[in-house]
């Protein structure tokens, strides 16, 4: 007798409907939903370079994982660095349309981390089986709560999770003046931090007459000298008026950061040191910014740039219940970025404890990656500590540009030692030499290379000098001292020796003699 088909059993059409009508019903209600999915195995809150660290660092943990990023910004994560430095330097004239441009070291490259096929979207991402990564653009967090383990979004849209990291950043801080000044004062002024602030500033440096950045750090100093080198193409003028007595004043110990705000001087800034903006104002003539300084002065420019730092990112804390740290702001998380079971935070919006210099909060590009890859591996049960002594670096320009680890804090006792520079001491040849565009990843790549012997200071080795008369400050290592130990390192012009920097501070131990330590610096070399 043939065999004859069980009438309870479903057909292979039968399944193939029932899937298809899942799929649908599935496809459907992500519609409904915004294209928001309604469940992530991983949640990564904030698309910056903590996120992106983080996401690369779970998926070498777990091919399989499933990860949703969610940020406010219109673009997929991307290095910052560039919109103060390289972008600006570059011959494109498209740059800000296309965000290429080329490093230091000639080579082109985006902005952009991962090209956007490297990303699924929200309708593929739900349907794969296997691991994935979907971003989330132009939507907000509002609502984090970790009993139940979602969150609310800005359109009102619930995500479930099973790990979630915090990862939001930071908001440029405006200046009291400024946002009292009114509408039309605000909407002359650019809080420089995303990609938006870079290309709203450009199209200004291309059209304006007068610029002033507020601001002598790190940031506005990078700006002041690509504002500049534009100037000389556009005529725009620009100026640069900060509190302290030079650039990079908090930074810098006195000598230097008059010495650097001569270089700035040079670029074609005007540069007014020593005072603040006290009072700010719209002239309707002219349709221009009118800036009061503290010592009665007047400062009109069509556009003002403020640059005076960052106010982490920590809105969820009240929805959340998480610590915020009085005296440095931030999540307060535990040696491994945790924040409470199952919540890590990573970035700029951390606040961690570093076994060496206590209690910090960290705001430059090495710290959001080293901190969101730990916190990645974590999500996964890796349970590893945060050790690492994260690093910052700033270039004036292609020419001059510095390194530091630690506490660098002008008011602390330092001592500096100094060397003619070479024409192989600037940021363009440091790149070109490690090939790497980022200097940390220069620096990851020095990490490995560097060998016991560089910790050993060798006897017969000349013995480096300030320089004088006519020298300048080329090149030099400074060290900064709490209670006669090494507490932070600032190596000007020299490149590549991180690693040897991070060895001294970690080593904790007094120097009678610090020309003996700037010896493992090579900063007498010529190569």
């Amino acid at each position: 007798e043939p065999a004859t088909a069980d009438p309870t059993e479903p057909t292979a059409a039968a399944t193939n409907d029932d899937t298809s009508e899942s799929l649908n019903a599935l496809l459907k209600k992500l519609a409904e939903r915004g294209g928001v999915p309604e469940h992530a195995p991983y949640l990564l809150i904030g698309a910056g370079t903590a996120s992106f660290a983080a996401f690369r660092a779970i998926r070498s943990k777990d091919q399989n994982a499933k990860i949703l990023v969610i940020g406010e910004e219109a673009s997929p994560p991307y290095m910052r660095p560039p919109l103060s430095k390289e972008l600006w330097f570059t011959d494109d004239a498209k740059a800000a349309d296309s965000l290429r441009f080329r490093q230091w070291n000639g080579k082109e490259r985006s902005i952009f981390f991962e090209p956007s096929a490297f990303y699924l979207k929200p309708e593929d991402w739900v349907q794969k089986q296997g691991g994935g990564v979907s971003v989330i653009t132009g939507r907000k967090v509002v609502d984090l709560n970790p009993n139940d383990q979602f969150v609310v979004l800005d359109n009102g849209v619930k995500v479930t999770y099973e790990k979630c990291l915090i990862a939001t950043g930071g908001l440029p801080r405006s200046l009291p003046p400024l946002v009292r000044a009114g509408q039309e004062v605000r909407d002359r002024t650019v809080l420089f931090r995303k990609i938006e602030d870079y290309r709203q500033l450009d199209e200004i440096s291309r059209t304006s007459k007068s610029i002033v950045i507020i601001g002598g750090g790190f940031l506005g100093s990078e700006l002041a000298c690509a504002l500049g080198r534009r100037a000389k193409e556009t005529g725009v003028k620009v100026t640069q008026v900060f509190p302290e007595s030079g650039n990079m004043g908090k930074i810098l110990p006195e000598y230097l950061n008059q010495w650097a705000t001569q270089k700035v001087k040079a670029e074609g800034v005007n540069v007014v040191s020593g005072l603040f903006v006290k009072h700010a104002s719209y002239n309707s003539d002219d349709e221009s910014v009118v800036l009061k300084l503290n010592d009665g002065t007047f400062l009109n420019s069509d556009h003002v740039v403020v640059a005076v730092g960052l106010e982490p990112n920590t809105e969820l804390a009240k929805t959340a219940g998480l610590e915020i740290d009085d005296t440095h702001g931030g999540f307060r998380v535990n040696s491994e970025l945790e924040a409470r079971s199952n919540i890590w935070v990573a970035g700029d919006a951390a606040c961690f404890y570093d076994i060496k210099l206590g209690r910090r909060r960290v705001e430059h590009h090495d710290h959001a990656v080293v901190s969101g890859r730990l916190a990645g591996e974590n999500m996964t049960g890796a349970r590893k500590p945060y050790w690492h002594q994260s690093m910052f670096w700033s270039d004036l320009g292609p020419e001059i540009g510095y390194e530091a680890i630690g506490v660098v804090d002008s008011t602390l006792p330092t001592v500096g030692v100094f060397a003619k520079a070479t024409a192989e001491d600037t940021p363009k040849a440091a790149v070109t030499t490690s090939g790497e565009g980022l200097r940390s990843d220069s620096e990851m790549k020095a990490e490995k290379s560097v060998t016991p012997a560089a910790t050993v200071a060798t006897a017969s080795m000349p013995r480096p000098l300030p320089p004088t008369g006519a020298e300048d400050y080329g090149k030099g290592v400074i060290f900064y001292l709490r209670d006669n130990k090494i507490v932070g390192i600032l190596l000007w012009n020299v490149f590549n020796k991180m690693p040897v920097a991070r060895k001294v501070l970690k080593s904790g131990a007094k120097h009678s003699d610090l020309n003996e330590v700037a010896k493992l610096f090579n900063i007498h070399d010529s190569q």
